[in-house]
């Protein structure tokens, strides 16, 4: 038994602890900046037309404590966290969750071998809740279709929801000039604005590692001047603003204003507005590290903050709100609070591009979006992100919303919409992936849904009041992007399952690779096709065209599981396409949605390294039959597998592979199986058919040898330029999404050889059309 001696583990311990603390700060940079600028303008935008009675400021200020202890810290920081697939939050990820525990992708590529990938389990809980909740998904389509909807309507609300956080954040600490500069326009306000998020936009590309590393001192900074200003409000004005800890106010706030009051509860959310975006940058940092930072760093922060504004605003109810909180800073702290708030305010709408750029990359593995040019900014942490053409698309949106709008008010009246119904859409999937996943007492569950599923429809029906002053515009963008995504997974189905209806019988395969005029090529011919069983039909349409191919054929199908990662040692599941003397085999080769795809060419390293262990395998299963038949007394995992010295170490024994460039020679073990296991070949009755088994070893490696050659001959990768066109008879509408919208997104989106990192020089297209 191997035991890990006291001080490795102490050692362990320590870097586990190094490490959260280190994420935890970088939280702060990345994560709380929104939430930490959000006192800006939350008093601003409730009272936008003053107090009107003293005891308001504290039932709104009640109001503001418990919603962000309800909806931040128990809902999402202690709750939600938990609910993460495998370490990513998000929607998409409790979606991928569930994807895992029931079948509910659209796309029909499921395989039985998927749940032998270690990570990817399609299981349930024993309970019987589980199992119906399982059975409804499943077998319901309006289910399938419902969770899908709800999916990519809540990722199309967190993109435009990007666009907005930018320019209210910066706009409400810019506007805090008219303070000591009121000689400044509006226009003049607008254009400082709009250069402050260009070049805001303009360091994405530094990644986020260095992003958190450099804005999160100025943060932690913010964090602590704002609460000392607080603090310093709370004693001076009126200590007595602490009675909001008492949820009397509250009762007393609404008693008094009625439908105006409700109504306030749109700016009041405004309050906790980030949260979700901390639930979907989970990915990029820990529960732990979240947690910590979140609980000793923000929340108390914040709360001195808004208390502070409170009992400022109860002893100058006279004041001017729309600057609550830059006239509650002692004046000799006006510039450096001014200035910290700028930087700040800048620093808040990092989570908000954060989650976009996780967002986007999660839309591509779901086949939702046009194919986007993904880089991965950190070697550490995998899930830190940079997507030039969403920061691009943000940094134009933003600005035109900047220009367009020019006030805090009506910007707020859009971002509150997006965060109302984000929440809501969270907690339906998060009481599905209870109720189908967690072993948690279903009254439990129930108090779950009950609690914020009621106090957010609340909040929802606020903001849905005030429709026409600003909540529409997110919801047509959000339409607008959600019609891209459904054309795109729509079309996408469609062809999938087309392909999958003409798939090529072996018959049919059989007679192409066996035709007199077919010549064979040398070189590696790598397929690509979206299908993960069977062979496409664009493969005759080549033969039939040009009738040529090449010595080694290989069909690849990159497909996307809803887990994170997929090991390289599970990631690639191989098939020999009959008859074997062709040459041809199908490859799955499975990714996580935050892996990363591979250069061409160490792709192809490591397809044919692995490619090169499954003729063995395949061969050993092949000799081993007749064997185990003949000798029931020999153990099968007892062959032992050498290979020709290559001047370096590598591996051996069964189970294990060898590099693209060694051949195995399996003859000298062989020969000491049959002369110490079996004994000597003038006893053996059957040695004939250790003769057979013989001559297959000697065939493996003559197999491995030719794909090797044919490796070094040179690779061709061989792509599908497919179009895809609604059938003659189609009605009006899928004419329209199919032959006009999927295809002016497919003529420019980014290219599939670009995506695969393919060598122009190696490239070869095939076109053919699909009517569907």
């Amino acid at each position: 038994v191997n035991v890990t001696p006291t001080y490795q583990v102490e050692l362990l311990g320590q870097d586990n602890w190094v490490r959260t603390l280190r994420l935890g700060f970088q939280c702060v940079g990345i994560l709380y900046a929104d939430l930490g600028t959000s006192p800006l303008y939350v008093f601003s935008n409730t009272f936008k037309y003053g107090v009107g009675h003293k005891d308001d400021v504290l039932g709104v200020l009640s109001l503001i404590i418990y919603s962000f202890l309800l909806f931040a810290m128990v809902k999402i920081i202690f709750i939600a966290l938990y609910a993460n697939d495998d370490g990513d939050g998000g929607t998409f990820a409790l979606y991928s969750l569930i994807s895992r525990y029931a079948r509910v992708a659209l796309i029909p590529n499921q395989q039985a071998e998927d749940d032998l990938v270690s990570s990817h389990r399609h299981l349930s809980a024993t309970r019987r809740r589980a199992q119906w909740m399982k059975n409804l998904l499943e077998t319901s389509k309006p289910a399938k279709l419902t969770l899908f909807f709800l999916t990519i309507f809540a990722t199309a609300l967190a993109i435009s929801d990007c666009m907005l956080t930018p320019p209210i954040s910066v706009l409400s600490a810019v506007n805090g000039l008219r303070l000591r500069a009121p000689h400044l326009t509006t226009d003049q306000i607008v254009w400082i604005t709009v250069g402050i998020l260009i070049l805001f936009f303009a360091v994405q590309h530094l990644g986020t590692d260095k992003i958190g590393y450099t804005f999160a001192p100025l943060v932690v900074v913010w964090l602590l001047l704002i609460a000392g200003i607080g603090l310093y409000n709370l004693i001076k004005y009126d200590i007595g603003t602490l009675r909001a800890f008492n949820p009397k106010y509250i009762f007393d706030y609404f008693r008094r204003n009625k439908k105006k009051g409700w109504v306030s509860l749109g700016e009041i959310l405004l309050c906790f507005t980030g949260t979700e975006a901390l639930f979907a940058d989970l990915g990029y940092f820990s529960i732990k590290s979240i947690q910590l930072s979140f609980s000793f760093g923000l929340l108390p922060s914040v709360l001195l903050t808004y208390i502070g504004q409170a009992a400022y605003l109860r002893t100058h109810m006279d004041m001017t709100i729309s600057n609550a909180f830059f006239n509650s800073i002692p004046s000799t702290l006006f510039w450096p609070t001014f200035v910290l708030a700028l930087l700040a305010s800048v620093i808040g709408s990092q989570a908000m591009v954060s989650c976009a750029f996780a967002t986007m990359s999660h839309l591509q593995t779901l086949s939702c979006f046009p194919r986007v040019k993904i880089l991965h900014t950190s070697r550490r942490y995998s899930g830190q992100l940079y997507i030039p053409e969403v920061n691009f698309f943000l940094c134009v949106a933003s600005c035109i919303v900047t220009i367009s709008f020019r006030t805090t008010g009506f910007i707020a009246k859009a971002h509150e919409i997006c965060v109302a119904l984000v929440m809501v859409i969270t907690t339906l999937l998060m009481t599905i992936v209870m109720l189908l996943v967690w072993k948690v007492n279903i009254w439990w569950i129930a108090a779950f849904f009950v609690v914020f599923m009621s106090t957010e429809t609340v909040y929802l029906s606020a903001v849905l009041y005030k429709f026409t002053q600003g909540p529409y515009f997110p919801l047509a963008m959000s339409a607008v992007l959600m019609v891209i995504m459904i054309v795109w997974h729509y079309v996408h189905v469609k062809r999938y399952k087309y392909e999958l209806q003409h798939t090529v019988s072996p018959d049919e395969v059989k007679h192409l690779l066996e035709r007199h005029d077919l010549k064979r090529v040398p070189g590696l011919g790598l397929f690509y096709t979206e299908l993960v069983q069977g062979i496409p039909p664009i493969f005759p349409h080549l033969i039939e065209k040009i009738p040529t191919v090449h010595s080694v054929i290989v069909f690849i199908s990159v497909k996307h599981l809803p887990i994170p990662h997929v090991d390289v040692q599970e990631r690639f599941l191989f098939r020999q396409v009959e008859p074997k003397e062709s040459m041809v085999f199908r490859c799955v080769a499975r990714y996580g949605y935050r892996d990363t795809l591979e250069m061409a060419g160490d792709f192809v390293a490591t397809l044919v390294e692995y490619l090169q262990y499954y003729v063995r395998d395949l061969s050993l299963y092949c000799t081993a039959e007749p064997l185990r038949t003949s000798y029931p007394s020999i153990r099968i995992d007892s062959f032992r597998w050498e290979k020709k010295p290559s001047g370096r170490s590598g591996r051996s024994g069964h189970g294990h592979g060898i590099h693209a460039e060694e051949m195995l020679t399996p003859i000298q073990s062989f020969s000491e199986l049959t002369m110490h296991q079996v004994g000597m070949s003038n006893r053996l009755p059957q040695f004939q058919t250790a003769k057979m088994n013989l001559e297959e070893m000697l065939r493996i490696e003559e197999d491995q040898k030719v794909i090797q050659r044919e490796v070094d001959n040179g690779v061709v990768y061989i792509l599908g330029e497919t179009e895809v066109v609604a059938k003659p008879h189609s009605n009006l509408l899928k004419k329209i999404a199919v032959n006009y919208i999927f295809d002016f997104l497919r003529k420019n989106s980014r290219k599939g050889e670009k995506m695969l990192s393919i060598p122009r020089g190696q490239l070869l297209k095939v076109g053919i059309t699909y009517e569907i």
